[in-house]
């Protein structure tokens, strides 16, 4: 499916965005906050702590999966218009591009029933026509246990109530996602081997890995 997904997609000129994705729990947030001090850029957190449906749904996905996926939708859209507005680099804690791998995976397990996803799918592209590519996509990749871990450790008491099926087939969706991507240049880094709170150097690592990535992209542009 997502390969059919990127082919429909008009390929618009990129922005000035670093969209940083992954699966639940594995420290997108952490992430931002730390190119955001390193770099200096604004950033656009994921809109979950103002989100009135997100504990809702962990106890019952049915009832409120086509809801949040409109929120979500509607959210990220109205992110990418304001960070339009900024002439320098922004940094987005996941993107409307992705927010297709969690309505897939509800359509699958017909907690998303399919008029509701084909609806989803057609708002979904009618937006995107609209939008712009990131500069630069991060894509976090974890193994699902230490994803759990992290997730755990946060301590989110809606999260908790998960059990660990959708868990793995989330990742397993968002590994499917990511080996079809090509919208913009794509930056992999496998963030089980890095501690991004608490170990300097790791800090350093990355943020060294993705000033290099993008100082690829700007050359290619010259």
């Amino acid at each position: 499916m997502y390969k059919e997904f990127f082919k429909m997609i008009k390929r618009n000129k990129a922005n000035n965005t670093i969209v940083i994705d992954g699966v639940v729990g594995v420290g997108k947030t952490t992430l931002m906050d730390l190119l955001s001090e390193e770099l200096g850029y604004d950033k656009f957190l994921e809109p979950v702590v103002d989100n009135p449906i997100l504990d809702k749904f962990y106890h019952d996905r049915k009832r409120y999966a086509f809801t949040l996926q409109i929120f979500f939708l509607n959210r990220r859209f109205k992110m990418l218009k304001e960070a339009a507005q900024i002439k320098q680099q922004t940094l987005m804690d996941r993107s409307i591009y992705g927010d297709v791998i969690f309505a897939k995976l509800l359509n699958y397990n017909q907690e998303m029933d399919d008029p509701e996803f084909d609806i989803y799918m057609e708002l979904l592209a009618n937006m995107l026509d609209h939008i712009e590519p990131p500069k630069l996509m991060i894509y976090l990749k974890i193994d699902t246990d230490r994803a759990i871990e992290r997730i755990k450790a946060r301590g989110r008491d809606f999260e908790q109530v998960v059990e660990r099926e959708y868990w793995q087939n989330l990742n397993k969706e968002y590994n499917e996602y990511f080996s079809e991507y090509n919208l913009s240049p794509l930056l992999v880094i496998d963030a089980a081997k890095y501690d991004l709170v608490s170990n300097e150097s790791d800090k350093k690592a990355v943020v060294e890995l993705i000033k290099a990535e993008l100082n690829k992209i700007n050359q290619s542009k010259k």
